[in-house]
């Protein structure tokens, strides 16, 4: 804001108004922050040896037993088959819900808002809370897993893959179509050669994704190491706990530098 007049003029960062709106966004926090900690209901006494029981807890976690390493691979490569086919049905799925959602792609608004709404319900319930639901359906196993990480993901994959076409430029579109080419060959010529890298790109991502998400699914029975990780930590066997966590982690480091390889390569 600019004073004019006798004085010099003098510029503010911000009006009066947005001073105001940034004030009341700080009470609001700071109400919500002060709010929040009343209800969690803090501990005092669990809060203060917080910091012994996490050493004692790693110190029972080594050495790891390596005897149950057989079973830790024979769930691991489950944990993959779940999060790959998972993520397989999911594009199948969520690829024709893309192209409705693009608006330069499909006209009618009812069509689109079916495909959004779709992609919102996917998106707003957590893998595990689908996971519970398909183990009611399907029983515990690794299929209930497959069908959660697909539901959850279609979501992802169709809102992301549907902003890349409307992305798309309009250019080789509209040639073709004053060609008369066929609604097949606009797609296939025009539409995907733009949209393949953030295919591409999205495909992976997910599927790195969803390898950490089926990586816990077994804790509601919905097969994979989460299994093993959850009879372990029953039976407290701490030493297999370990084990496991240091796979796990060592999975997801794996498949981010091979997903982030894979992707370069290709884009």
């Amino acid at each position: 804001m600019m004073e004019t007049g006798n004085d010099p003029r003098v510029w503010t960062r911000f009006t009066p108004a947005e001073r105001i709106g940034r004030s009341i966004v700080y009470i609001v926090s700071a109400i919500a922050i002060v709010w929040s900690l009343q209800t969690v209901e803090i501990i005092p006494e669990f809060l203060y040896d917080a910091p012994e029981q996490t050493a004692d807890l790693f110190a029972r976690m080594w050495p790891f037993d390596l005897k149950f390493w057989p079973v830790v691979w024979s769930t691991l490569v489950e944990t993959f088959h779940i999060a790959t086919l998972g993520t397989i049905l999911a594009i199948l799925l969520a690829l024709p819900l893309s192209f409705l959602a693009a608006r330069n792609f499909t006209a009618n608004p009812i069509l689109r808002w079916i495909a959004q709404f779709i992609f919102v319900s996917s998106r707003s319930v957590n893998s595990l809370i689908w996971a519970l639901l398909f183990v009611a359906i399907f029983g515990p196993g690794a299929l209930a897993g497959v069908f959660s990480i697909a539901v959850r993901s279609i979501g992802f994959v169709g809102k992301l893959f549907g902003e890349a076409l409307e992305e798309a430029h309009q250019g080789p579109i509209e040639a073709l179509t004053a060609t008369g080419a066929p609604r097949a060959a606009i797609l296939l010529k025009g539409y995907w050669p733009q949209a393949e890298p953030a295919f591409w790109s999205v495909a992976l991502l997910r599927w790195d994704i969803n390898i950490r998400e089926s990586a816990v699914l077994g804790l509601v029975g919905a097969g994979g190491i989460g299994v093993a990780l959850d009879a372990a930590l029953n039976n407290l066997y701490w030493d297999q706990v370990g084990l496991m966590l240091a796979t796990i982690f060592a999975v997801v480091v794996v498949t981010e530098i091979v997903t982030s390889f894979v992707r370069s390569r290709i884009i």
